[in-house]
């Protein structure tokens, strides 16, 4: 408890120090006129399970492109975002299985923001930001946009953390090659914080760019998921490169390690933790393709409880091919096999230890400008 009262007054003490800075900037700059964009996304898919789970829903642990034998929206949104050089906003709603699935903890209308946030900035020079509301998460390089991603479904990793997070973040640029940031949330991946939970939880981001081919990146998270009563201390890293290799690959290397209190008090932590390495080759202009090798473990049921002897201890493959008529639309198509060590996979029958799926997409986004500085 002392490390996050440290951390606690840290935050506070930085956004107090360059606040008063504030006050200094000129009020012409201020004053000038914010640009002003209208954004959207839609990502329609479908997906056979060769399972042939007897629901539509496939996986627990899989919250993108998660149905069987169906069409669906996996994710289709609406944003509006300002800019200023002082000050900034996004604000997006949503709709589809994603908000479904991976909001289901939320209530009511909370399910249908993707984005609400508005930043400002401390300093003179621009490099110190503070953002509030719900933020894309700080952990990992998958997002829920599947666009903006190598692959068509989420690696096992990008699954089971964070997509969006709810709180405060302190962003410092200290040059083009930095970035460090500060963060204060209502918990791991949430809007509203766990009722009975009274403690906010931390995070940390430091992002390397040592120029346009090489970005390295870590990322952490720590305090509780759980109410006051059973709390137990969560302590998760994430850490990434991505390689541009040559004008045609692309290399992606991920992995994230975990510990969480076995108990309330307890010195005993349940580890979990997952590598993952995806390369892209762009065949041309208009056609790629990427593969990706990945293993998760948890073998005590921290993220993906299973119920069985050995947890969640699962292998993947999967092959992706992309069609790219444009830069704004994507058509693909990806085959995923996973390998369990317990029987975890549902079939019309009996629990199996693998499953292979074939899956596609198109996904389409626009972008509007409709004001101006």
């Amino acid at each position: 408890m002392n490390l996050k009262k440290q951390f606690k007054r840290l935050f506070f003490l930085s956004v107090c120090l360059f606040c008063t800075d504030i006050s200094a900037q000129s009020d012409s700059t201020w004053q000038q006129r914010p640009g002003i964009n209208i954004s959207g996304f839609t990502d329609i898919f479908y997906v056979y399970d060769f399972n042939q789970p007897q629901g539509t829903n496939r996986q627990d642990f899989l919250f993108n492109h998660n149905r069987h034998n169906e069409f669906n929206v996996n994710l289709a949104f609406v944003k509006f975002v300002v800019d200023h050089s002082k000050y900034r906003a996004n604000f997006a709603l949503q709709t589809g299985t994603y908000a479904n699935d991976n909001y289901i903890a939320e209530p009511g209308l909370l399910k249908n923001i993707f984005e609400a946030n508005i930043g400002i900035s401390l300093n003179k020079s621009n490099n110190l930001w503070l953002d509030v509301g719900v933020l894309p998460s700080h952990i990992g390089f998958e997002s829920a946009v599947s666009i903006d991603n190598l692959t068509l479904t989420r690696s096992l990793l990008a699954e089971n953390s964070p997509y969006f997070l709810t709180g405060a973040k302190l962003t410092y640029n200290p040059n083009k090659k930095w970035e460090i940031a500060l963060l204060l949330l209502n918990g791991w991946q949430r809007i509203q914080r766990l009722e009975g939970n009274s403690h906010l939880s931390f995070g940390t981001q430091l992002t390397y760019n040592a120029n346009d081919e090489i970005t390295l990146n870590w990322s952490t998270f720590f305090g509780t998921d759980d109410p006051d009563i059973t709390r137990r201390l969560r302590y998760f890293n994430n850490l990434y490169g991505q390689f541009e290799l040559s004008d045609r690959w692309q290399l992606i290397a991920g992995f994230d390690i975990g510990a969480q209190q076995s108990s309330k008090g307890s010195s005993d932590y349940d580890l979990w933790l997952s590598p993952v390495l995806i390369t892209q080759y762009s065949i041309n202009q208009n056609w790629k393709t990427a593969v990706r090798a990945e293993y998760y473990r948890d073998q005590t049921g921290v993220i993906i409880p299973t119920s069985t002897p050995n947890g969640f201890q699962t292998t993947g493959v999967s092959f992706n091919l992309d069609y790219v008529p444009h830069q704004n639309i994507i058509c693909r198509l990806e085959g995923r096999w996973l390998n369990s060590k317990d029987p975890i996979f549902e079939t019309s029958g009996t629990n199996t230890h693998n499953n292979f799926i074939i899956g596609s997409s198109i996904a389409i986004r626009f972008s509007e400008q409709i004001g101006k500085h």
